[in-house]
């Protein structure tokens, strides 16, 4: 029997509780007196869902983790500054419960009239949001009428709040993002426009085997940057200088290079680099002449060349994933191969798509942002949502065509 996963705007809200798994794991900073949000692009994403409940006259309650406080109360890890970013996104009051469960989160739940916004305190002020505990999962159903996940980076842990409330809910849904986060990726991952490159950076090739074995069969072109591409290139026999590469990572780029290779993938290195005797030392840092790097240097960012030879490449593409950025870019010395990759990827006309933490950071900063067509904001689980694992959070949602409720 075919199962489907619903849609938060096939469901009738109004008048009713909604609980919306959200991913409000943002990074925070003590600014002297309180903690406040640095990066509200996660809370910005669940947006829309949260203005449709609230549009169809819904009780909005939201629930997410922040940072992992591992089972006890840590005002460290409160969402109480995210109540106030949230507060401040939607012009609109947001209460924030004292505790995710209990008398007072379920008094407050059922005292709201409709359009109101409920956030949770921390899920993982319990150990039984990360145990999948019935117990908790209990709990949780006395706030929920309506389940709906829009936490698509959340979606591939099997807790209380993504796996064991939604269910034990007969109406369940996709919010927004999520569905948005499925339709990109699965057309990227199943049936991607070619001719496709892959570009990724980051630190290791053992983080992005997956991915890059998953793809293999149907890209055209692989372009490597970052610490992981001097694995690749001391594979060909290049020198690195001091650049990070242990010789699993060497083994492992050794076998990308020979899958591709058969299957007639062309695999783009850098050709120069940016190169320092130390991350510390802004001033000494130099452009190579050409692939090597000196044996008294360490590769910190791509050089011009590379950025050129990635440009003529990537220009007839129809379609581009990014994930990883090519250098050391917190830097601003080391920052330029990554922004400027941004910048070449936006001045395409492929459908531009991007994943993981770090790249959606750099091209937020770069400026490019609006000239991506999708940028996922689930981290490691975009990559594994891509290496086609299963998502036990989207399981939950499933339910049977001919009817389960």
């Amino acid at each position: 029997m075919q199962k489907e996963v619903r849609k938060i705007q096939d469901l009738e809200l109004r008048g009713k509780r909604v609980f919306v798994r959200v991913d409000f794991n943002v990074p925070l900073k003590h600014d002297g007196k309180n903690w406040v949000v640095t990066d509200s692009k996660r809370i910005e994403g669940a947006l829309e869902t949260i203005r449709h409940v609230i549009a169809s006259d819904g009780k909005c309650i939201l629930a997410s983790h922040l940072g992992r406080p591992h089972g006890k109360k840590d005002l460290k890890y409160s969402l109480e500054p995210v109540g106030a970013k949230l507060s401040e996104l939607l012009q609109k009051d947001v209460v924030l419960t004292d505790d995710c469960i209990g008398d007072g989160a379920k008094s407050l739940s059922q005292r709201m009239r409709n359009g109101d916004v409920l956030l949770l305190e921390n899920l993982r002020f319990h150990e039984g949001e990360e145990e999948n505990s019935p117990d908790f999962v209990a709990k949780l159903m006395e706030l929920t009428d309506i389940y709906v996940n829009d936490a698509f980076g959340t979606m591939h842990r099997a807790h209380a709040s993504t796996v064991g409330l939604p269910k034990m809910v007969a109406q369940r849904a996709a919010g927004f993002l999520v569905q948005k986060e499925l339709k990109y990726l699965s057309d990227l991952r199943d049936n991607p426009g070619r001719p496709f490159a892959l570009i990724m950076g980051g630190a290791k090739v053992s983080d992005k085997m997956g991915i890059l074995e998953q793809f293999l069969p149907k890209v055209d072109k692989v372009f490597v940057g970052g610490a992981m591409a001097y694995a690749f290139l001391k594979a060909q026999g290049h020198e690195i200088g001091r650049s990070l590469c242990d010789e699993k990572q060497m083994q492992l780029a050794s076998k990308i290079l020979r899958i591709s290779d058969a299957r007639k993938v062309k695999v783009f290195l850098p050709v120069d680099h940016v190169a320092t005797s130390a991350i510390s030392d802004v001033k000494g840092k130099v452009i190579t002449d050409g692939v090597d790097i000196p044996k008294n240097l360490l590769g910190v960012d791509v050089g011009p060349k590379t950025l050129e030879l990635f440009q003529k490449e990537l220009s007839e593409m129809k379609t581009i994933f990014w994930n990883g950025p090519m250098g050391v870019f917190e830097e601003p010395a080391f920052s330029k191969g990554t922004f400027e990759l941004s910048k070449i990827i936006a001045g395409t006309q492929a459908l531009k798509l991007a994943g993981g933490g770090d790249s959606a950071s750099a091209i937020s900063q770069s400026g490019c942002e609006d000239q991506f067509d999708f940028i996922s904001t689930g981290g490691g689980a975009t990559l594994e949502f891509l290496e086609g694992r299963d998502f036990a959070g989207l399981k939950a949602l499933e339910y049977r065509v001919q009817g389960d409720g």
